[in-house]
This record gives C-alpha cells, structure tokens and sequence, in this order.
C-alpha cells in the first residue's frame, strides 16, 4: 500500500460516545444518537485534499475526490448499525446499535469502472485513522470483505447519515457501509479500496475481531440476532396496571420470534413482531403486560430466521430490564 495522506487524529485516542437504551425508540436513529467507537480516535481529513483510490488487482486503476465521488449515481440504504464490542473483550455485552439511512454510491459501480481481476476474492478497505489500540500502533485501519458480497447492490461507500454528510466522528468524508455486517466492517475515514487475493495482515483482521471455528478463526462480519427493550428504561418506576413493552429485533436474517418473561425468565409470552422491512432493518416488537406491584425483571430474546437464539452467555445475550411497579 501506498503512504496515505496525512490526517490530524483529535482526539488522538480511543473514543466512545454511548447512548441509553431507551434513547433508540425512533425507528431512523437520530444522528446524535448514533453511536460512536473510534478504535484509534477521530481523523479530521482535508476534504480539499482527500482523494478515495481502488487499486489492486484491477485492470483500471482510479481515483476520486470528494465533488466526484458525491456526483456519482446514488443509493440509499437503511440498516442497522451495530458494534461488536470490545474484540479484546468479545463475549461482554455492548448493545451499541442504531437503524440509520445510509447514502451514498455502491461499491459495485466502482469495482466495475476499475474492472476487477479473475483471481481477486477480497475487497480491503483502508482508512485513514492511525495510532495505538491494546498496546499496539497501527498505521492504518484495513478491513476485508469477499468480492462476492462487495458486489451486492446495498453495499456502499456512503457519505451521508440520515440526508447529512457525515460528521467527523461518523467518518467523513466517506465510509464503507455493509448491510448485515458488524460495524467493524464499515471502514470510517475512508480513503482506499484495495482488490487481492488474500486477506491483509493487520491488527483489526488477523489479531483481533475473529471468532473460533473448527477450520480457524473466521472473521467477524455477520451481525448476531439481537433484540433490545427499549421502553420501559432499566429501573423505571411504574404504575401498577397496564403497561407496554417494545424494543427492537435484528439479525443478519430476518428475525422470525420475540418472546419476552416478566418474572426474570421463568415464564415466557410471544411478542407481536414487525416484520422486516427493505435491508437490514431492525423490527419492532411489542407486548402489552398487565403488570402487578412490585419489583420485575424483563427479559427478552429473539429467535432468526436460521434458527439462531439469543444465548444466557456471550455478547448477544439475553436483554434484561429491571422496573418497579407501584
């Protein structure tokens, strides 16, 4: 790769910014209540200087900056946005998400302006933060992903979140966004595409971000069915009597069950489910609980539709919520 152009990282730090749970009500998540995870802290680029180039095992090799990357046929997509959490720290449950409108050009439409190789198979996407994250300096931030899904429709280098250019701390000037991917996946800061035959070594694909699997690590890139209470908030006080309970489910695929227990998992009751709508959206379910005095402890899990459940254990565990009631 090629020396990147230089970038002031302020903070020059790792950098969160969180929002409760019960601030996710809206179905668009409002782009304050977005969250943010900025392994390495948050590059403030020179738009005047930035440039986005596809290289590698292409036969036409291009470059763009921002006015022509703006001016290209756009798309929208709206999806979910989730991290998954700490990769030192990978079974601690985060629940950071959010269902955001995405615009921007599809990946695809410049794979094939660039016209890819037979032998290439992956698409790294190279930003332009840099610094140290768990003791290690990293010059660059690089992700992969197959050509195969590279090449879908929804996948885009976008540059606006909910009809705005994206802010700093979202990855402006452009990021890559893959609908039902982990939000490790979509490169912030964006500034290289690279076609190659393998994937890179770098501290985010080879070291961290990985699950265990029987042939090796396997990278982590679909997102895990999930569901969240949203309302009521983790330790309201209610009125005893009628009450109801919403949040939202996600998954890679779409999400087929919601069931919720009042009484901290004993007993279980099926919520009425939304179905999913275009991309990867989250769905939104609901149960109407008459709910006694006293203290109550709301569990919620979700079944995909691959079969896949929400775990006791694991980074996607069950969502609990405890209220009192009178």
């Amino acid at each position: 790769m090629a020396d990147k152009p230089p970038v002031v990282m302020d903070p020059a730090a790792t950098y969160r910014r969180l929002v409760p749970l019960d601030r996710l009500a809206p179905r668009v998540t409002p782009a304050e209540d977005v969250y943010v995870i900025a392994h390495m802290g948050i590059a403030q680029v020179d738009v005047a200087r930035w440039r986005l180039r596809v290289e590698g095992l292409v036969d036409h090799p291009f470059e763009l900056d921002y006015d022509g990357l703006t001016a290209l046929p756009a798309t929208e997509v709206t999806a979910v946005l989730e991290c998954f959490g700490n990769p030192v720290e990978p079974d601690v449950p985060t629940r950071r998400a959010g269902n955001v409108q995405w615009r921007g050009v599809r990946l695809g439409h410049l794979l094939e302006r660039a016209v890819v190789r037979p032998e290439a198979r992956l698409v790294w996407a190279e930003g332009l933060d840099s610094g140290t994250f768990a003791g290690v300096h990293s010059d660059r931030y690089v992700k992969d992903i197959p050509l195969e899904r590279a090449l879908q429709p929804d996948v885009l280098v976008a540059w606006a979140l909910n009809g705005a250019p994206l802010s700093a701390e979202h990855g402006f000037p452009a990021r890559l966004f893959v609908p039902g991917y982990f939000g490790t996946n979509a490169v912030k800061w964006l500034s290289r595409l690279t076609l190659a035959a393998e994937r890179p070594d770098s501290l985010f694909t080879t070291r961290l971000y990985n699950r265990p699997g029987e042939g090796g690590p396997r990278p982590v890139r679909e997102l895990d069915v999930q569901s969240v209470i949203v309302s009521p908030a983790d330790g309201a006080r209610l009125v005893p009597g009628a009450q109801v309970v919403r949040g939202w489910a996600w998954s890679a695929w779409p999400v087929r069950t919601v069931e919720i227990s009042s009484d901290g998992g004993a007993t279980w009751q099926p919520a009425q489910l939304g179905e999913r709508a275009a991309d990867h959206q989250w769905q939104a379910f609901e149960l109407r609980w008459d709910a006694a005095p006293g203290p109550h402890e709301l569990h919620v899990r979700a079944t995909d539709g691959e079969g896949r459940a929400q775990p006791t254990h694991g980074r996607n565990r069950i969502h609990i919520v405890s209220v009192t009631l009178g």
